[in-house]
């Protein structure tokens, strides 16, 4: 029996295909984030710099590990609101542990890290066990997370360990910049969640309970222990972002946290992540990072604007991903 002759697309077709509903916000977002950065270095001659650029992963890594992590709980349909101040939380743990009770580093993030899985738990369980809103849940985590930290120290604590010293320090040069360890984790943690989204079958439940987590039930998936698990995740991220922003600053501080779940949030969107769940990816969140990266980049060197532009453009950013999430699933839906 003669093989059937393969059909070749045309390049209308392969188009087509690229310009997908599920790759639209992604694109969106692309295209924005390259507006931006072109835009800027326009503006600003020495921006469109290897230095520069090197910098955005740098100085948002512990907000971009805080999005990946919670990018897994929003692609369930679910909210994390405790990310922030889990943050600040287990930053000033470490500093706590290590310039005070004089803790070896490492034992101090283990400790930290172990803190934000357990919270994550904690939540998980009272989500997917009891079907609790997870809004409700999370912002009970969020003042319990700010109580722990604010009972710690109220107070800034430096840290100058040799440990964090290094570790703050260039990891690798490139050119006249450099490449530091936060961003390299941030790097990291992103490639490893994006191929568990792509290529295990924890990632294809989570994009089926965002779907619709009755049918992924009856489809015998494992919605609850999975549920519990991105909440682990989140946790997990949310205190590992406190860990480099502790390494970072060379210090803890409880009341850093505040703010950054919204910040971590608007990332997500504006990565592309549905807040209804089902769609999004790491990639997009990646993205989303960067851009705020960008726009916060471009009003320090612009110089006479307030930092609060970045706050106000980032707010008519998310609006119009929010809108453009809408037309596109809409359109999607019909």
């Amino acid at each position: 029996m003669p093989r059937p002759i393969p059909r070749i697309c045309s390049e209308e077709e392969a188009g087509l295909r690229v310009l997908t509903p599920e790759r639209r916000p992604i694109l969106a977002t692309l295209a924005v984030c390259l507006l931006l950065y072109i835009g800027a270095a326009a503006m600003f001659p020495n921006f469109a710099t290897l230095r520069v650029f090197l910098n955005f992963f740098a100085d948002n890594a512990y907000v971009g590990v805080i999005a990946v992590g919670l990018t897994i709980v929003i692609l369930t349909g679910g909210i994390d609101l405790s990310v922030g101040s889990m943050a600040g939380a287990t930053s000033i743990m470490v500093a706590s542990l290590v310039a005070t009770r004089g803790w070896p580093v490492l034992a101090a993030f283990a400790v930290a890290l172990s803190f934000g899985a357990l919270v994550g738990l904690a939540q998980g369980l009272l989500i997917a066990r009891y079907r609790l809103t997870p809004f409700l849940v999370t912002l009970g985590g969020l003042f319990f997370c700010r109580g722990i930290g604010l009972l710690i120290s109220r107070e800034s604590l430096s840290l100058t360990d040799p440990i964090v010293t290094t570790l703050s320090s260039p990891a690798v040069s490139v050119g006249n910049g450099s490449i530091s360890w936060p961003a390299i984790i941030f790097v990291l943690c992103a490639i490893v969640m994006a191929l568990v989204l792509k290529q295990t079958r924890f990632g294809r439940t989570l994009y089926a309970i965002g779907g619709s987590a009755d049918s992924a039930h009856l489809m015998g998936l494992p919605v609850r222990r999975t549920l519990i698990l991105a909440y682990v995740i989140s946790g997990f991220f949310a205190a590992m972002g406190g860990v480099l922003y502790a390494i970072y600053t060379a210090s803890g501080y409880a009341i850093a946290g505040t703010g950054l779940e919204l910040d971590a949030i608007a990332a997500v969107v504006i990565g592309g992540t549905l807040l209804s769940g089902g769609a999004g990816s790491i990639v997009g969140t990646v993205l989303g990072v960067l851009t705020i990266g960008i726009l916060q980049t471009a009003i320090v060197f612009q110089g006479t604007l307030s930092s609060w532009w970045t706050k106000l453009v980032i707010g008519a950013l998310l609006l119009i991903f929010v809108l453009l999430q809408r037309f596109l699933v809409g359109r999607h839906a019909r």
